[in-house]
Parts: C-alpha cells; structure tokens; sequence
C-alpha cells in the first residue's frame, strides 16, 4: 500500500469553511503528513515506530528542524528533543506556542501528535509568507516523549521546569531500558535535561490541535471538538508476590497465587470506580507479566501496570486510596506480599475558559459544526496549562481510532481543525 493510500483519502472534498482571509494550503499539508509519516513506518504491518529517543524519533527531529529552516523561521532543539520554530518577527520577550509531539507508541498510526506539529507548521508558515504582522512572537514546539515511555511527558515537563535529576537517574521504560542510556546514545546527558527549562515569563500561551482518538466527535456528527478539560491520570507498576509451586501437587486452599489475587482486583475495578470516582473515572490493567511463566507452576509474582483516570483531582485521589485498600486487602486475605511504584501522576487539568471562547467564537464565524468536550487522553497541553492559558482542538478519528496503523482522520477535517487553528492564532495575536 502506497503512503498516500495510507492516509485513506476518499471522496470529493467539500469547500472549505472560509471566503476570504489566510487559510492553509491542505496540498502542502498532506505532503508534509506523509513525509513524516514515513519516518519510522514498517512496511511488515504498516506501524509507525518512533519511540522517545529512538533513532526514527531523532531522525524526525532533524526533519522537522529542516522544514523549519526552509521557512525562513528560527529552528532549534533543545537538551530535552523538543524542537522549535521561532517567528519572532514581533520582537516581543514572550512566545506563544503551539505544537504537538512528534514520538509515537509503537505500531502507530501517522496522525496522533504529528498531525497538531504539522498544522502548526503550516499555519507559522501561512503567517510568515503572507507577512502577517503579530503583535507576539510565535513559536512552533515538537515536544518530545509525550507518549510516557520514561513514564510521563519528559518533553513538557522539560520545558516547565518539572523534572528532577532523581527521577531522571532511576526512570526505565516497561522493557527495563534505562532513560540515561538512550540519551547517552545520541550523545546527551541525564543531567543537560533540567537545561532545557523555559522561564514562564518566556511563554504566554499554549495551543494544540490533536485528532480525538475517541469516538465521541463520529458519533455525535461534529466536525470539531473545543475541549474544556483534560483527564489526570495516574499509572502504577505494581507487584503480587506469592509462592512459585508445582501446579499439580499443591492443593487450591494451599497456594499463593499471585495471579488468582490479580484476578479478583480486576474484578473490584468497577465496583471501585462507581463508589470513589466521577461518571468520567476509567481504570485499566493493559501489561501484566507473570512469574516464573511456566504452564506447570503456580505464579508466584505477578506484575502489572494499573492506569486510573479522572477529571476531577479530588476523585482520582480517592480512587487512588481505594484501588491501594484492595489491593493490600485481597494480598492479606490470599498470603500475598503487595508492593507497588508510582511510574508516574498527571493532575486533570481545565483549558482556560477564555481561550475556549474565542476558539468557539471563531468556529462559529467559520459555520463550523462542533461540540464542546472533555478529554480523556493525556496531552501535553494539560502540562502547559498548569503554568499558562492554554487550549486544544479536537479533530474525528475514523470509528475513534488511535494508536494503530487504522488511525485516520479525514483531510476535509484536517482541514477545517488546520483554519480554525490558523483563525484562533490571528484571532489572539494579529496586530
């Protein structure tokens, strides 16, 4: 399958939703779409692979700071990976950012965060070839391991000053690859990563267009998210230790089986999240590994990693002491040991209501069909939001997919969320 096939582009393109002023050029955006998407792409399964800090993520990065350049635009990268492309044309002390990521999970599809960089990219260079004067410097960032392979948004939290060199020396992703040594590969430094902090007085603002990955848009018919709020989330390696022992000699009521109490905390988490959470709390179990891995021995350690979500900070705390209450309980009540590490903890975050108006106001002077809406995936814009205004766009995902090579959106949506994002911008900062 061809890379423009990829992007299953289908059926006429209806008229985009301006007359007159800027618009971005959608032709020159599906290029650079495809262009990225691949870089890190397998032809085996048509998966995209560029993880934090992986040769592909760098390769991008290198990519991405030679569109900028070819803009005529400031590019630069950071201790941390994340890239930048400066209009600073305004003259102005502070930036106002708007961006994505550029890593992706592993077997991605072309959209999830490269889509927000690319739009971002066309709309700097929208702004600079038609000499649209701001009155504040625009900034474009590609942040770097938002997707939590070391656990949670290194990039952003870079950038905002978030990181401490504890959490830096002892951090390893879930196959165990420690983050110093996958920076020592391309020659940088756990130290240099606290460089790549940004003082506040830098940045005034953060805006990000991402595609949903969620079906909510689809279903409900809308062409355009405005969100209001971003999901915390808190992710948790735990341990269930028991007693290896031969599976057919030791009777059921004598063993400690660390799977069989797994299995019955997975049978709590709803009852959990009904009692202690919002009507927005979910909880998942996505990785479990069991101990000695034998079909003739009884698990004696059994590890997993939980993911709780929620809106409201308040509820995921609750949560959080509720699943750690189980957890200890059905470990006493089977002779089990219960250990447990925070990877990592993400507070909920709500994007600032005036920039969801003027996101709104100008959807409306577009005619655009949308819906205002809460986010139930992590973003970089909720690490953002808490040092600055911030907003995002939501785009449909075909039947909410994501993080998979079926991923797509399609370009009379990429379009429609590219001019509402390109609308927002001068809305806040034309002169």
């Amino acid at each position: 399958m061809s890379q423009k096939k990829a992007l299953k582009i289908e059926g006429p393109i209806r008229p985009a939703h301006l007359e007159h002023g800027p618009r971005i050029d959608i032709t020159r955006l599906e290029k650079d779409i495809i262009e990225l998407g691949s870089i890190g792409k397998r032809p085996s399964d048509g998966g995209v692979y560029r993880m934090a800090f992986s040769d592909a993520d760098v390769q991008a990065r290198k990519w991405l700071l030679g569109k900028i350049e070819g803009i005529g635009l400031k590019a630069s990268m950071d201790y941390a990976l994340n890239v930048f492309g400066l209009d600073d044309r305004a003259g102005t002390r502070s930036s106002y950012l708007i961006g994505s990521h550029l890593d992706s999970v592993p077997c991605a599809g072309v959209l999830d965060g490269a889509l927000g960089v690319m739009v971002a990219l066309e709309c700097v260079r929208v702004i600079k070839e038609q000499q649209i004067e701001l009155k504040e410097n625009l900034e474009l960032v590609a942040t770097s391991d938002e997707e939590g392979r070391f656990g949670g948004m290194l990039g952003s939290q870079a950038i905002c000053g978030e990181l401490s060199l504890d959490y830096l020396e002892h951090v390893v992703d879930v196959q165990g690859n420690s983050l110093v040594a996958c920076l020592e590969k391309h020659d940088l430094q756990m130290y240099d990563l606290i460089k790549a902090r940004r003082h506040r007085e830098y940045m005034s603002g953060f805006l990000e267009l991402h595609i949903e990955q969620g079906p909510v848009l689809e279903r409900s018919n809308k062409d355009i998210g405005i969100v209001e709020d971003i999901s915390g989330v808190f992710k948790w390696r735990v341990q269930l230790i028991g007693e290896p022992n031969h599976s057919g000699t030791t009777p059921m009521d004598m063993r400690k089986d660390s799977f069989q109490g797994l299995c019955e905390f997975a049978g709590e988490i709803e009852r959990i999240l009904e009692e202690n959470g919002s009507d927005d709390a979910r909880a998942t179990i996505g990785k479990v590994q069991l101990y000695p891995g034998s079909p003739h021995v009884i698990p004696g350690q059994t590890e997993f990693f939980l993911v709780g979500r929620d809106f409201d900070d308040g509820k995921m705390l609750e949560l959080e002491n509720a699943f750690r209450k189980a957890l200890s309980a059905i470990s006493r009540r089977r002779g089990l040991m219960f250990e447990y590490e925070v990877v990592s903890r993400l507070e909920p975050t709500h994007c600032q209501p005036g920039i969801v108006t003027e996101i709104e106001e100008v959807a409306e002077s577009m005619n655009l069909n949308y819906m205002r809406m809460k986010s139930g995936a992590g973003h970089d814009a909720q690490i953002f939001g808490k040092y600055m205004p911030m907003g995002m766009i939501f785009i449909p995902s075909l039947h909410g997919i994501s993080h998979s090579p079926q991923e797509w959106s399609s370009l009379e949506h990429i379009e429609m969320g590219a001019n509402l994002l390109l609308r927002t911008i001068l809305k806040k900062l034309q002169q």
